[in-house]
C-alpha cells in the first residue's frame, strides 16, 4: 500500500491554513499543484505503473521534499 503524501495528510494540523491559502494565494496554489504533480509521479513509479530508473525516482522524491519544505514555510508564516 502506497502512503498518501498530499498536503492534508502531511500537515493535518494546518488544514484550515491550507484551505485559506488555496483561496487567497496564487503562489501557494501553483506550488501546491507542482507538489501534487511530483507526488503523483512518485506514486505511479512506486505502484509500478510507470517505469523509471532509481536515479529518476530519487530525484523526484528529493524535489517533492523541497516543494513540501517551501509549502510548509508558507503555512507557518501565515500561522505566525
Amino acid at each position: 500500500m502506497i502512503e498518501s503524501h498530499d498536503l492534508f495528510h502531511e500537515f493535518p494540523e494546518h488544514q484550515d491554513t491550507i484551505r485559506k491559502l488555496m483561496l487567497s494565494n496564487d503562489g501557494f496554489v501553483n506550488l501546491m499543484k507542482d507538489y501534487d504533480e511530483v507526488d503523483r509521479k512518485v506514486a505511479r513509479i512506486e505502484q509500478r505503473v510507470d517505469p523509471a530508473s532509481d536515479l529518476y525516482a530519487e530525484e523526484l522524491k528529493y524535489l517533492r521534499v523541497r516543494l513540501k519544505d517551501q509549502l510548509y514555510k508558507m503555512l507557518v508564516q501565515v500561522k505566525a
